[in-house]
Parts: C-alpha cells; structure tokens; sequence
C-alpha cells in the first residue's frame, strides 16, 4: 500500500473531522429543537389546533348538506371524516420536520434561552438582545413550517367530498324505491 502526499492525507483527515464535529452539532441542534417542543408542549398545542379546525369544517359541511339536501350529516359520516384529519394532521408527523427548522434557523445558543425561558429560568441581561432577536425570527419560522406542512400533508377533501356524495345518493336511491306495502 503506497502512502500518498503526506498533505493530502492530513487535509482528508480534517475534513473528516470537521465532517464529525459538524454531524454531532448537528445532532445537538436537533436535540435541542425536539427538548424545545416537548418544553413548549407544542404536540399538545398542534393536536388541539388542529382538533378545532377539524370541527370547523364538520360545522361547515354539515351546515353545507343541511341547506342543499334539508338533512342532518349523520355521526358515522362525521366520525370517518374526523378520523381523516387525525390522521393526516398528526403531530408526530409534522414533529420531526419542525424540529429540523427550528434547528436551522436558530443556534443552540436560540434554541437554548427559549427552552430556559419557557421552563421560567428567566433571562441573563447580557442575553436579552439575542432573545429579541430571536423573538424577531419567529415570523420567518412560521412562515418555512406552515410552507413545510402544505408541502408534507395529504389532503381529507377529496375523501370528505366522495363520503358526503355517496351518503345523499344512497339516500336518494332508497327514496325512489317504491315501497313493497301498496
């Protein structure tokens, strides 16, 4: 085995160094990302959001069938297309990509006085400025996981759409039915 220029194997060896030491910052970024979330109770906060807009759009496609067809949407209908949202908008997930993009956007450093600030550790003085600054990100962020969860999501209107279709037809077709009792 020839050993090649002695420069060329010590700058290999930096750059997998560096390839190491950037792969477990990495991995401490996300780390502090998901410590982060679980501190905030984020999952909780995301399944209760998305709880409320589920009824949301039962209230509005129940009031929809309501005002053409003058019936009540029944519970099984609702159920299987509230089961679709919970499905589909399942904290865990939407989890790991938010971890990603907290982990990119923000140093540990950010990431760190957040988690301190919620757990009620409070602020050093000399942090106050970063603070502010990254409270000032928090638009941007919003901006890359509402994008992030458009991007990774299916969608329940199509399903949401055929139930509903199905459900008036079959009640069409079995109110044109004669009745066997003339």
């Amino acid at each position: 085995m020839k050993i090649s220029n002695p420069l060329r194997s010590a700058s290999f060896c930096l750059i997998a160094s560096l390839l190491l030491v950037s792969g477990y910052a990495n991995a401490d970024a996300i780390r502090d990302a998901n410590r982060l979330l679980r501190v905030t109770n984020m999952g909780k906060h995301f399944d209760s959001l998305a709880l409320r807009q589920t009824r949301g759009i039962l209230r509005t496609y129940a009031s929809i069938v309501s005002m053409s067809a003058e019936i009540t949407l029944p519970e099984q209908i609702k159920n299987s297309i509230a089961a679709c949202y919970v499905d589909v908008y399942a904290w865990e997930k939407f989890q790991p990509g938010i971890a990603r993009i907290l982990a990119d956007n923000l140093s540990q450093k950010q990431l760190r006085l957040l988690t301190d600030f919620y757990l009620n550790r409070g602020l050093p003085p000399m942090e106050i400025q970063t603070f502010k600054d990254t409270i000032a990100m928090a638009e941007h962020i919003q901006q890359l996981t509402a994008e992030y969860m458009y991007q990774n999501s299916a969608s329940c209107v199509e399903h949401d759409a055929a139930l509903i279709l199905d459900y008036l037809a079959t009640r069409e077709e079995s109110s044109e039915k004669p009745s066997n009792s003339e």
